[in-house]
């Protein structure tokens, strides 16, 4: 195996999805060209930095605020050349983001900070963004974690379903707007509504939700 793959921590990443999306990296450059990857947002890096050591070429969406930092890991890492960042939000992608088309998007989270409706735009918009049987890897905070304690919308419908978490669970994650808690349903439907192919859905054992879905 080459180097660049043997280095690539894909064994130690304990995020399933990532995991799944960094393996889908490996699969698709043994077709003989470059992976164009999408990730939001940007964490720490580590998993840009990841796709960037496979040989990828990565971009990075998150606020103007982080562009330093990111730009500062990936230089460390020595992946400075795989890696470009773009000031953006899930609200308001920009209409040209380098690297489009994708073969693989990574959003790790975010998505529940938006109403269901938005939500469902925002996922066309980037599922537009993927190559014809490019692949999405969603996370998002579910209904049943922890965070659905009390929370005022546990009863609702996914469509009104936006509203804020007590304060003390507010607090403790340091989410201080409304959001929307998704069940494993809920995230099936949504990117069904969205229009992509839906390969699987999951939830950890934490509560959380995730999923992966193709461009058809």
């Amino acid at each position: 195996m080459d180097d660049h793959l043997s280095a690539n921590p894909i064994a130690n990443c304990h995020d399933e999805n990532e995991r799944l999306a960094l393996e889908e990296c490996v699969k698709r450059q043994r077709i003989d060209r470059r992976v164009s990857v999408f990730v939001f947002p940007a964490g720490r890096c580590e998993l840009a930095i990841q796709f960037a050591r496979l040989g990828a070429s990565v971009t990075v969406g998150d606020l103007p605020a982080r562009q330093r930092e990111v730009e500062n890991r990936a230089l460390a890492a020595g992946v400075q050349d795989n890696v470009r960042f773009v000031p953006c939000t899930l609200s308001e992608l920009p209409a040209d983001l380098p690297g489009d088309p994708y073969d693989i998007i990574v959003l790790r989270r975010g998505l529940c900070c938006l109403p269901y409706h938005r939500a469902r735009t925002t996922l066309r918009q980037l599922l537009l963004r993927l190559r014809i049987g490019g692949k999405l890897y969603l996370s998002i905070l579910g209904l049943h974690s922890e965070l659905g304690d009390g929370y005022p919308g546990q009863d609702l419908p996914i469509e009104q379903r936006f509203t804020y978490l007590l304060p003390a669970m507010a607090a403790k994650y340091e989410i201080d707007q409304p959001v929307c808690l998704y069940s494993e349903r809920n995230l099936f439907m949504l990117l069904l509504e969205a229009g992509a192919s839906v390969l699987r859905t999951l939830t950890t054992t934490y509560g959380n939700v995730k999923g992966v879905a193709v461009r058809v």
